[in-house]
């Protein structure tokens, strides 16, 4: 059976513009031929089975205007990437609430290069490291007052979602349930 896979909405849910039912949300990927579909809370996440190639996330952005008539950036990766990433984390020491610990997932692996020189400032109190295809950081004072935060979206834009520590391994627990 094909590894399941896990799609982060960026934006969806933020706000009553863009608020989507998590059944819609569903429905929309088992039209598109996915299999196994489930969603963590409102939180626009979903893990699925099915193929997944290059073309994955932009025919799903497609899917969701035509049918939803809302707009969000997709990110697709893998629930062995997303196990990785869990695995790897470099700040688990660090960060004491896991709501404050956030995980940015790049939407292309290749940008990691743009985040790299961040690896090299003193963010304190924040703490930043990089992973393979995410960029782990600590925002003891919250994400709305975080530097780092401010500097990947200015760096990657909508290239790039952030889940917290919490989110995150719900998302892990959920690909892992066959």
């Amino acid at each position: 059976m094909a590894e399941r896979q896990i799609a982060l909405l960026r934006g969806i849910n933020v706000g009553r513009a863009k608020r989507v039912s998590m059944a819609d949300l569903r429905a929309l990927f088992e039209t598109l031929g996915y299999t196994d579909v489930a969603t963590l809370l409102q939180s626009g996440n979903v893990v699925f089975s099915g193929r997944v190639g290059a073309s994955t996330p932009s025919r799903i952005e497609k899917a969701m205007v035509e049918t939803l008539g809302v707009t969000s950036r997709i990110t697709v990766l893998s629930a062995s990437e997303l196990g990785q990433a869990i695995k790897e984390n470099p700040l688990t020491r660090v960060a004491h609430s896991p709501s404050r610990h956030m995980i940015a997932i790049l939407k292309d692996p290749a940008d990691r290069k743009r985040l790299a020189p961040m690896s090299k400032e003193d963010w304190s109190p924040e703490v930043f490291a990089l992973g393979n295809r995410v960029a782990y950081f600590w925002c003891p004072d919250g994400i709305l007052e975080s530097r780092i935060a401010k500097a990947i979206d200015r760096s990657l834009g909508d290239r790039v979602t952030t889940r917290n520590w919490t989110t995150l391994n719900k998302l892990g627990e959920l690909a892992a349930k066959r």
